[in-house]
């Protein structure tokens, strides 16, 4: 199914060394590969210094080494973040802390809905919920800096605080997780809904950025087609259940095994979380039905 995006895996990133992969745009890749961060995480740092950085990843000492080492020894006036899980944001505090650079984000991290009585929450390891940013950015809100100006651009699902960051000088996205070249991302209730991504992924459709650069693998060219496949992708995971489901009533697992063939097995309890979040999604719209509340242990048929 995820073959209908035309995903490029290819990477030509070392950790360590800073690319550049726009004007006025380096990346520094973490080297903290696996199953959910591919290669590993993306920095990007923009400008010509003082310099702004988006995402400075999880706190990692080599890494940090590298950042300040790219920014003339950390000549840092920006740390910009896409969202608060554990590879993304924890390195904002020892970056903090030798630049003195000011932190922007969409805010602290949430859940996309309260917590069900007796429900856990999956994601909780890889929530960062130290994050506090300096500056709460609103959506359409600019930042200027030396050079550059960053717009805010919220783009909750992944996770309920999820930001992208276009910058306008170059007319490209900084897309986080929302938007990755290599994969989907995870959407798991209650971290992430749905119902919000699919949202946020319409809203980019309505932009002219040409270039993505993401949180994870190498930049995507030509955006807004590669954004009309994510959303064309996902409707057809919804019309996979959907099929399913016609044939009677039935549960997550066998939804899974029904709709992942061949996954990874490191992946089934995340596409577990995403097929609960196209669930959670269906029976708010009334298109299927559940005893209670949807989780992961329920069982589905059509409305």
């Amino acid at each position: 199914m995820s073959e209908d995006i035309p995903f490029d895996r290819s990477f030509d990133f070392e950790p360590g060394v800073p690319k550049e992969v726009a004007p006025g745009v380096r990346a520094l890749v973490v080297g903290n590969a696996g199953p959910f961060t591919f290669k590993g995480t993306m920095s990007y740092i923009v400008g010509e210094g003082p310099y702004a950085i988006v995402d400075p990843g999880p706190e990692d000492e080599r890494h940090l080494a590298a950042l300040l080492d790219a920014t003339g020894g950390g000549n840092v006036s920006h740390i910009f973040v896409t969202h608060t899980h554990r590879d993304h944001s924890p390195g904002v505090a020892p970056l903090k802390m030798k630049t003195g650079a000011r932190v922007y984000g969409e805010g602290p991290h949430r859940l996309s809905r309260d917590l069900h009585i007796g429900e856990s929450f999956p994601m909780e390891a890889a929530a960062d919920t130290d994050f506090r940013p300096d500056v709460v950015l609103k959506d359409g809100e600019a930042v200027t800096g030396d050079g550059f100006t960053v717009e805010a651009v919220t783009t909750p699902g992944h996770t309920a605080n999820h930001m992208a960051y276009a910058l306008r000088e170059a007319n490209l996205m900084f897309s986080g997780d929302h938007v990755m070249g290599w994969s989907t991302p995870v959407v798991a209730p209650p971290d992430g809904a749905m119902s919000d991504y699919m949202a946020s992924l319409q809203k980019l459709t309505h932009r002219n950025e040409e270039l993505y650069l993401p949180g994870h693998g190498g930049p995507i060219k030509d955006a807004p087609r590669f954004v009309r496949s994510y959303i064309r992708h996902r409707q057809a995971r919804e019309a996979s259940i959907l099929h399913r489901l016609n044939k009677g009533e039935t549960d997550i697992p066998t939804l899974v095994r029904a709709i992942y063939i061949g996954i990874d097995p490191r992946l089934v309890k995340a596409a577990g979380l995403s097929v609960l979040a196209h669930l959670e999604d269906l029976a708010a719209r009334g298109v299927v039905v559940t005893q209670g509340v949807p989780s992961v242990e329920g069982t589905y048929r059509l409305a």
